[in-house]
């Protein structure tokens, strides 16, 4: 018996010898392994001089614009109704005029007045006080208030404003301010790093990076004059009218708004070109108000169909949809379906850019216009006119009434030209061509396509894009519409509600 346990005890003894030796050169090896690793780690001097000097690059940015940039607090007096004021009130009638009467007394007022304090951002210009911002962070502000970085606050005016830019010159009364240095715009690279400089969710000077993600973005229905910069560098509500700015330092765009389905930033954000700002601020400060050059036709970008139809090589230019009788276009020999291919000897790739153009253009300058014609080139010269504004002094204008009609309709559309008529078959026909449909819009929702001639508009005769913009014009949202199409050789009504 006895040696029996022996024997167990020293076979017992041995496994956990045995165990104890492996679980040590486990040790080791684990030991080994991570000091392998912390040796991978290690970062050569060489590498943290590199990232270091990658650091002040922004550091050296950030201070070089920051006090240019300041914080701006609009106020807002607005009227409201007071719930408990009419006599339609639903606890009114729950609970009964005495009810009201006791607690309330007789002076219940209608209306009261309430104040809506909004914050956006704005870039010093001048050393004497002028400063660029959006012109949503002042529109309909009864005070600005500009705080400086050394907490002074100054009382701001409005010298001009621009809706069509969504710009804005306001000005303090004050000397000797850090003024931002102005870069070029026009030589900004797609993948160049750059930082935003603003006053997200009341976070004072806030500095944020990224990098130019495109350029010349526009149809993002922000203004009717879109040649955004887009930016990965965080751009948050309260950062309108901030700077973006190079690793010079220099500001090369006025942050403006962000793409967010959230509310929050996702990473695409949008500014407005600084030379584009330049040009419209220089005009702000010097009358107070912006004139623009006016051509008088409807431009209309150009897609693979359509360059198909008209037996294009290339789906640059910009095609004439319309002509505006006895304005400068008419008056200089351009006529409905020319392409414009360059203006005042800049090559036109697209509309956004000839309205850009245009509208930078002086009114009563003569440009040089090169338009395509039955196959030809052809140069015209043109005495531009001023850009008429609406009455009612909102961002769109007379130049391109479609846009409105586009919004409303969710559709775009091209007067039937006897090229388009042959190749889609309408020969003999007339009425506007559907050239594009609003993914989501009503037109899409009615089933309307591209290629669809549109015939009536609520019985209305259509031959022009004039026609078709005329009667759309008096539509509201909730309309209902009754469109005469013909698809092909057949011709249906087509019922859609505006806006919908």
């Amino acid at each position: 018996m006895h040696t029996r346990v022996t024997s167990v005890l020293a076979i017992t003894l041995l496994i956990l010898g045995f165990l104890g030796g492996v679980a040590f050169l486990s040790t080791l090896g684990s030991h080994s392994k991570s000091t392998q690793s912390a040796q991978a780690l290690t970062v050569s001097p060489q590498a943290k001089e590199l990232l270091n000097e990658f650091s002040s690059a922004f550091e050296a940015a950030a201070a070089e614009v920051n006090p240019s940039v300041v914080p701006i607090f609009s106020e807002q007096v607005t009227v409201v109704q007071n719930p408990f004021g009419s006599s339609e009130d639903p606890f009114r009638q729950f609970f009964g005029d005495d009810f009201f009467k006791h607690f309330f007394g007789n002076a219940m007022p209608k209306e009261q007045k309430q104040t809506v304090h909004a914050l956006g951002s704005g870039v010093i210009i001048s050393r004497d006080g002028y400063i660029l911002t959006n012109n949503h962070v002042v529109q309909g502000a009864d005070k600005l208030t500009v705080v400086m970085g050394d907490k002074k606050k100054y009382t701001a005016k409005v010298i001009g404003t621009d809706p069509q830019s969504d710009l804005a010159v306001i000005k303090i009364n004050a000397t000797d301010l850090p003024m931002a240095q102005l870069g070029n715009s026009d030589s900004v690279r797609v993948g160049q790093w750059v930082i935003a400089v603003g006053n997200p969710f009341q976070l004072m000077h806030t500095v944020t990076a990224g990098i130019i993600s495109a350029k010349g973005r526009s149809s993002m229905d922000l203004a009717e004059y879109e040649d955004y910069i887009q930016t990965d560098a965080s751009i948050n509500p309260g950062n309108s009218g901030g700077a973006l700015a190079d690793l010079d330092g220099r500001v090369i765009g006025i942050n403006t708004a962000i793409y967010s389905p959230s509310g929050g930033n996702v990473g695409i954000g949008f500014a407005i070109p600084i030379n584009m700002a330049r040009k419209i601020m220089e005009q702000l400060i010097a009358k107070g108000k912006i004139s623009r050059g006016y051509l008088g036709l409807l431009p209309q970008d150009i897609d693979d169909d359509l360059a198909k139809a008209l037996k294009l090589s290339t789906t640059s230019g910009s095609l004439v949809g319309d002509v505006t009788a006895g304005g400068p276009a008419d008056k200089a020999g351009i006529k409905r379906g020319d392409i414009i291919t360059k203006f005042d000897g800049t090559t036109i790739d697209n509309s956004t850019q000839l309205r850009t153009l245009v509208a930078q253009a002086s009114p009563g300058s003569a440009v040089k216009v090169t338009v395509l014609r039955d196959g030809k080139e052809k140069t015209l010269t043109v005495t531009l006119g001023e850009r008429p504004t609406n009455t009612s002094g909102g961002a769109r204008g007379q130049e391109s009434p479609q846009e409105e009609a586009s919004k409303k309709l969710g559709l775009k559309v091209q007067t039937l030209t006897p090229d388009i008529a042959k190749q889609l078959g309408y020969e003999k026909d007339h009425g506007v061509v559907i050239t594009s449909v609003i993914p989501g819009g009503s037109a899409e929702d009615a089933g309307l396509r591209q290629g669809d001639l549109l015939k009536e508009v609520n019985k209305a005769d259509i031959r022009s894009v004039d026609d078709f913009n005329r009667a759309v014009s008096g539509l509201h949202n909730g309309d209902a519409v009754a469109l005469l199409v013909r698809r092909g050789s057949n011709t249906f009504y087509v019922a859609l509600t505006v806006g919908g």
